[in-house]
């Protein structure tokens, strides 16, 4: 009968971070092939050890990307990033939308009027009063997380 692999605490909390490198075995640098500190597999280690490369040593920018398995667009947004925001621009972005994109302010603010007006209305007919008025179409669940958000943040 076959072994199990021993789970790897460190790829499961890079896995659950955003921070494991989905191309860690393109990465050809010397220092992560010879050393137990650097981790091919923690892509912000090695998005800031390139930077460090090209800043610090003088490698070109083609060198580095070779080394450490990226594209050049992908070189020059991290280096954005980091004069952006120093380390913490390395750290990967939330995924998905940021917001609710169709319930804006003003959507936000009539919903919080009418309710205010006629207590007793419902989600349902939110969201018919919001086709009506701004010509859009929202699920009546979008209504209902639009409405406890704004709870939330009145406590």
């Amino acid at each position: 009968m076959a072994r199990q692999p021993k789970p790897d605490p460190k790829r499961k909390a890079l896995e659950e971070n955003g921070t494991a490198n989905p191309r860690a075995e393109h990465v050809q640098d010397p220092a992560f092939a010879q050393s137990d500190f650097f981790d091919p597999r923690d892509l912000l280690q090695v998005k800031y050890e390139m930077l460090r490369r090209v800043r610090t040593e003088g490698h070109s920018v083609t060198d580095a990307v070779t080394r450490f398995g990226v594209s050049r667009p992908t070189f020059y947004k991290v280096q954005e990033d980091f004069d952006r925001a120093g380390l913490v621009g390395l750290l990967p972005g939330k995924r998905g939308p940021h917001g609710p994109h169709k319930i804006t302010d003003e959507v936000m603010h009539f919903i919080q009027e009418t309710l205010l007006t006629e207590a007793a209305v419902d989600a349902a007919v939110l969201v018919e009063q919001i086709r009506q008025r701004f010509g859009l179409v929202v699920h009546r669940r979008t209504v209902e997380r639009a409405l406890a958000r704004s709870k939330k943040k009145r406590r």
